[in-house]
Parts: C-alpha cells; sequence; structure tokens
C-alpha cells in the first residue's frame, strides 16, 4: 500500500515535506511553550520567551546545518524570532480564540523553518521569507504594545527594536550582504525604524494600527535598500518608497484626528 501511495506524485509530494520530522516536532514544542506564554503572568511570560529562544537557536543550529558565509549568520535566529512574536501577539487572541492558535502557532513555525531549510538548500531567498519577516515585526509590536502600558513608550519601544533585531539582521543577508555590511545595514534599519516607532507612540494610535504601520515601514526600508542595490536611481526609490512611506503617515495621522 505504501509502495502505491509513493508512486502518486500529490502523495510523494506531501511525504517529502516530512524528510525531516525534527522539524515538526521542533514546531510542535516551541507552539507548546508559546501557548504556556500566553496563559501565564509576565514573569512565566520571560521565562517561555527565554526557552524558546534556547530550545529553537539549538534546534535552528541543528537543522539548518553548517554556517555558509555567503547565507549568513542570522538565519539562524529566524525560528526564534518567529516564535517570541508568536508569543507575545497571542496574547492579543487568547481572550477570544483560545488555544485553538496552538496548532495554527505549530504550523505556522514549521512553515518558518521549511522556508529557512529551503533558502539553506538552494541558496535563494525568496517572497515568502520577506513576508515572514514583516510579519514578525508585525506580532512582536503588537504583542509588546498590548503588555507595555503606552505612557511607559521608551522601554517599550526599546523592546521592540530588540526584537526586530533578528528580522533587520535577516533582512540584510537576504539582500546580498554579509560581514560588517549586513550589520551597517542592520543599524541604519533599526535607527529608521526606532525613529518611526517613537513618533508612533506619541500618536497614541489605537488598536494594532501603530504596528502595522511600523511593519510597513520595515518593508518599505528593506525594499528601498533593495531597490538601490539593484541598481535603481535614487530619485525612483524616493518617489516609489516615499509615496508608501507618506502613505502610512496620512493614514496615521487620521487615525490619531478620528
Amino acid at each position: 500500500m505504501i509502495a502505491r501511495l509513493l508512486r502518486r506524485p500529490a502523495a510523494g509530494r506531501a511525504l517529502s515535506r516530512l524528510d525531516q520530522p525534527e522539524a515538526i516536532g521542533l514546531a510542535l514544542a516551541l507552539a507548546i511553550v508559546a501557548a504556556i506564554g500566553w496563559l501565564a503572568s509576565p514573569f512565566w511570560l520571560a521565562v517561555a520567551i527565554g526557552a524558546q529562544l534556547v530550545l529553537a537557536g539549538l534546534g535552528a543550529v541543528w537543522l539548518i546545518g553548517p554556517a555558509q558565509v555567503q547565507l549568513g549568520f542570522a538565519r539562524y535566529g529566524t525560528l526564534a524570532s518567529a516564535a517570541v512574536a508568536l508569543t507575545l501577539f497571542g496574547r492579543l487572541l487568547i481572550p477570544s480564540s483560545g488555544l485553538i492558535m496552538a496548532p495554527v502557532a505549530a504550523f505556522v513555525l514549521w512553515s518558518v523553518l521549511r522556508i529557512e531549510l529551503e533558502v539553506s538548500r538552494t541558496g535563494r531567498a525568496g517572497v515568502m521569507l520577506d513576508l515572514v519577516l514583516v510579519v514578525m515585526v508585525f506580532g512582536t509590536a503588537a504583542g509588546v504594545g498590548a503588555i507595555v502600558p503606552r505612557e511607559a513608550w521608551p522601554p517599550g519601544l526599546l523592546l521592540v527594536i530588540v526584537g526586530t533585531a533578528i528580522p533587520a539582521w535577516r533582512a540584510a543577508e537576504a539582500r546580498g550582504r554579509s560581514g560588517v555590511e549586513a550589520v551597517g545595514q542592520l543599524v541604519l534599519h533599526l535607527i529608521a525604524l526606532g525613529q518611526i516607532g517613537a513618533a508612533l507612540a506619541l500618536l497614541q494610535l489605537p488598536g494594532v494600527v501603530g504596528a502595522a504601520i511600523l511593519a510597513l515601514a520595515f518593508h518599505a526600508w528593506s525594499g528601498a535598500a533593495e531597490a538601490l542595490d539593484g541598481g535603481a536611481s535614487a530619485r525612483s526609490v524616493v518617489i516609489e518608497f516615499g509615496a508608501l512611506a507618506v502613505l502610512g503617515v496620512v493614514v496615521a495621522l487620521l487615525l490619531h484626528a478620528g
């Protein structure tokens, strides 16, 4: 029977995705820890996040394999950053959704790991990685905003910047940067996000609007840097991504006025 299943193209493709069952086990373990963080007090939330950093970090090194300079080193931290973002963001959804989000979290974390494994295999970062990084920034910013009071925005903003360091570093390496160049673009990216985050905190936008605008700014900065690396003129980059930034500012001001 198994032989007949393997001869079917669809079944073969499905089974080929299970070539590393350790990835599924790691995603399930991280999802369980995330669920604990959703229900726990702030102290145990910090403990859960620390456990995720250790578990996801070691698991990523084990599954992804030896370092490759051309692919960078931030890819070993992508899974841990995604797990932390899911833990923080999940606290927003638990009152309405309950623990039904735990299987969803496991699937999302498995998908993130699969994307990094595919990048390691092919050596090329695709659109899905860019989308994952943007969602990670949004989840981190929204989750921190739900935990830290708005009037205490400097510490909250600092936590968001720390939480977005890995996505920013990974975005720089996905653009082909490495070493000092990648770290330099990481610093510039975080400075830009810090400035935008401070402005959003002072506006005190409702709900997760500020987090969404910050994620949009993350994407815009990454896109502008990639366009410049690809040989686009500075003028075209300013027009294209500047218009996106202006749109975000207009939306923020309208929501603040409302």
